[in-house]
């Protein structure tokens, strides 16, 4: 789908779909006035009938509007004319495209972001999210299916993006830019979450990380082998692909797009291709939701798809841990001990807390890059949801500065983060009599352990840990992988290229 901005009055757009903001006791916005007038009033006698009083997220579609070039004019309710809260804005550009979807329009005008005002926010920020909400409405995962003519096609090819302020026609052309890299990046991430695990293996994760080698000449994708991830001494790594016949990998995609000497963001990502637990067996309900326990992994494949799409000037490595998590006579079992490639032994009393045994090696080797800072992300703890739920993910980190600028970009971005603290007082939970330490805690704050377990072995460079348990996918019949955070990492490398 195309993206474009233009600074020519509304009326005049040769478009199949006009899409603009009616207030609260049916007062037109801006554009609305100007539209009206040139239609010599016939949208204030169309209000006046009662079809619409412009309360939020209330829609009507006009055909045919007099002396407007527009083929259908769609007004969508947007309250009173006051600044909106980023929900509330959400909420009305939501039920605007999805009407706006639901037509034959190939082409649309949409001018929500100059007739709508969000506290706080200005007119890129504004048209940004309208493409990514247009981008997550028209997703679809039909890979699958064999009825083809009977999915829902959406018509809608090209978005033009008006507004009045000339001035705004450079930060305009800027969002349209990241908004359509972040919608690719976003569909790279939900598809690899929704392929079922037969086929989104650790092997299929390395040749997708090699696709993007293929097309871009300042990307390097490599993937190692079981044999080279022994040779680096990775056992707590092996001691989570020990019970299935699926061969790991670790897969390292490095992006350089800045200075030579400059040094890399790298992001670890969980790459849990399906996880039954292990030896510690999950429950049966629900577990073929399972397969999206590597939306870590799938995030940074999408976020390094977004970033390089855009040729950001900052030097990114993308490591992802990819294993799967089976039951068998090889499997590991609870009580045993491994030994990481930081040297430190690890009891593991759980073999479903399986993640943070791949992400401490990932995490050690990632020191060979010399990072000016590290972020994992994991879907990591059921402890995660039942904190925070499913709106927010949570954040763990060793440095403020860090922990602050990713906070920052969760709002930017509206993808957000919550910080946990990470006290040396939770520390002792990971005790073990037998090990340098336990893999669980116990039952008391496990996300904030999990990420006290992750800190011994991030001590020599800036780290964050994000928990994405409850926000990488939604359940249900209309189970889904939603593709966050990868609005929030981009956001965050947008502002440090910045």
């Amino acid at each position: 789908m195309d993206f474009v901005t233009k600074s020519t009055h509304p009326s005049e757009q040769n478009t199949d779909c006009l899409v603009t903001a009616v207030f609260a006791n049916r007062s037109l916005s801006t554009t609305g006035e100007a539209l009206d007038q040139a239609s010599e009033g016939f949208l204030s006698q169309v209000l006046k009938q009662g079809d619409m009083t412009g309360k939020p997220g209330e829609v009507l579609l006009l055909p045919h509007v007099p002396n407007i070039t527009a083929k259908r004019v769609l007004l969508v309710g947007a309250g009173k004319a006051e600044s909106l809260t980023p929900k509330k804005f959400f909420s009305i550009v939501n039920s605007a495209i999805n009407t706006l979807l639901n037509t034959a329009s190939k082409n649309a005008v949409i001018t929500l972001a100059e007739d709508l005002s969000v506290a706080g926010h200005d007119a890129y920020w504004k048209t940004r999210h309208i493409i990514q909400a247009i981008g997550q409405q028209s997703y679809s995962f039909d890979q699958f299916k064999t009825d083809k003519k009977a999915l829902k096609k959406y018509a809608l090819t090209k978005v033009t993006f008006c507004h009045s302020d000339k001035d705004e026609q450079q930060s305009l052309k800027q969002a349209c830019l990241h908004g359509k890299a972040l919608i690719k990046g976003i569909y790279k991430a939900k598809d690899l979450g929704n392929l079922p695990a037969n086929v989104c293996t650790p092997r299929y994760l390395a040749k997708e990380a090699k696709a993007l080698e293929k097309d871009f000449n300042n990307v390097k994708a490599t993937a190692l082998t079981e044999k080279e991830i022994k040779a680096l001494n990775m056992g707590a790594f092996l001691s989570v692909t020990a019970g299935t016949e699926e061969p790991p990998r670790l897969i390292v995609v490095e992006y350089n797009g800045g200075k030579k000497n400059q040094a890399p963001y790298v992001l670890v990502g969980k790459g849990i291709t399906f996880d039954s637990g292990g030896i510690s067996l999950k429950p049966a309900a629900n577990m073929d939701e399972m397969k999206y326990d590597m939306c870590g992994a799938a995030s940074v494949m999408g976020t390094l798809r977004t970033i390089v799409e855009l040729q950001l000037p900052i030097n990114v490595v993308g490591i992802i841990a990819a294993a799967e998590n089976l039951p068998s006579g090889k499997a590991t079992k609870p009580g045993d001990i491994v030994t990481s490639m930081a040297g430190l032994t690890i009891e593991i009393l759980n073999t479903d807390a399986e993640g943070r045994l791949v992400l401490c090696d990932a995490l050690t080797y990632a020191e060979r890059f010399k990072p000016a800072a590290v972020i994992d992300i994991a879907t990591l703890t059921g402890a995660c949801v039942v904190a925070l739920g499913a709106h927010t993910s949570a954040l763990c980190s060793n440095n403020d500065e860090l922990a602050n600028q990713l906070l920052d970009a969760s709002q930017t971005a509206y993808d957000r983060a919550w910080q946990l603290p990470l006290w040396e007082d939770y520390q002792e939970q990971l005790d073990s009599p037998f090990a340098d330490m336990a893999n669980i805690g116990g039952p008391k704050a496990g996300t904030i352990t999990a990420a006290c377990f992750l800190s011994r072995f991030t001590k020599s460079y800036p780290w964050a840990h994000l928990d994405i348990a409850g926000v990488a996918w939604t359940s249900g019949e209309k189970k889904n992988a939603s593709g966050r955070p990868v609005p929030l990492l981009t956001q965050y490398l947008i502002d440090q290229a910045n």
